[in-house]
């Protein structure tokens, strides 16, 4: 399984690093602009906050195949070993086609339905990105969803994994991973939730307090 975080946000990377067993970061144009630092300078600093390893992804903002691949070429010359997001739509597609050929890693992004995700793969995509939560805030299913797009890139586009995105909830994130999705990101917030909960807090708490009633110390000697 891949885990990668969704976030601009430089601090929230390097904490969650040294916790996490994380793949990369992954950021889109609003996620950028919600951080208000120029892209040049989060994407380097993302990078040196996972420790120099692990992939970043970052998206282009062209919506014609051209311009898409302009802005792909720009990115990785300035970002090498970065993987590019288009989203799939007509002109996203022509775009993935064509960086493929010239050996640009893609994610094909924005995809709400299976088929949708499916020719992302076949354009040449290495990733594609369901919108679990979105999906489901439209009255879909997106589970669902997931479960259909993982079983079709099994079937006919092997070269190609799930990315699963858009996730409200540790449930979501779960429930994608049981559905067979090896790779999800994840916003902070959902990250910290799947390892924090007061639950969890109390029964440590108990354990210390325990320990203290019985030997008059709350550390092993």
């Amino acid at each position: 399984m891949e885990l990668y975080l969704d976030t601009a946000d430089v601090n929230a990377v390097k904490r969650l690093a040294r916790i996490l067993p994380l793949h990369g970061v992954t950021t889109n144009p609003s996620i950028v602009a919600r951080a208000g630092k120029p892209l040049w300078d989060v994407l380097p600093a993302l990078r040196d906050a996972l420790g120099g390893t692990g992939k970043l992804f970052a998206q282009v903002l062209a919506e014609d195949a051209d311009h898409m691949v302009a802005e792909a070429q720009m990115l990785t010359q300035r970002v090498p070993g970065l993987v590019v997001k288009v989203p799939v739509n007509g002109e996203g597609l022509a775009a993935l086609k064509t960086l493929k050929s010239l050996g640009i890693p893609t994610l094909g992004t924005a995809v709400y339905a299976a088929g949708q995700g499916l020719l992302g793969a076949l354009a040449g995509a290495e990733y594609v990105a369901p919108y679990v939560n979105r999906l489901d805030a439209q009255g879909s299913d997106g589970i669902a969803m997931v479960r259909q797009l993982q079983s079709l890139l099994d079937q006919h586009a092997p070269h190609a994994s799930v990315l699963a995105a858009s996730f409200r909830t540790p449930r979501q994130a779960v429930d994608c991973l049981l559905a067979g999705c090896r790779s999800i990101t994840l916003p902070v917030d959902v990250a910290e939730q799947l390892f924090t909960a007061p639950a969890v807090d109390a029964a440590i708490q108990a354990f210390g307090n325990d320990w203290q009633g019985a030997f008059g110390t709350r550390v092993l000697s």
